[in-house]
């Protein structure tokens, strides 16, 4: 039987629907790196913590676009990798 649109894009191979999942290392990294600048708001440590922010969100978009369990999360990963490229062209 051929799957749905449905199934495809909220169910997981293992027939699960998975809207959200444990946070992954990289989306841990990121907001670690984000309650960090709020303790240090400027400086060089401040710099470093939006690089690596960034760099970890960018990390988790890309797996979630290309890795991600349906399509749901997929279209999540592109959304959110849109989104930090579009904010950072715009504010620098």
């Amino acid at each position: 039987m051929e799957p749905t649109l449905f199934d495809r894009t909220f169910r997981s191979d293992s027939g699960e629907i998975v809207l959200a999942q444990t946070p992954n290392p990289p989306l841990l990294v990121w907001l670690a790196a984000i309650l960090l600048q709020l303790i240090f708001t400027s400086g060089k440590i401040h710099t470093g913590l939006d690089l690596v922010a960034f760099g970890s969100l960018f990390t988790w978009a890309w797996q979630e676009l290309f890795e991600g369990v349906n399509y749901f999360r997929r279209a999540l990963g592109l959304v959110v990798l849109v989104g930090v490229l579009a904010l950072r062209i715009l504010l620098s």
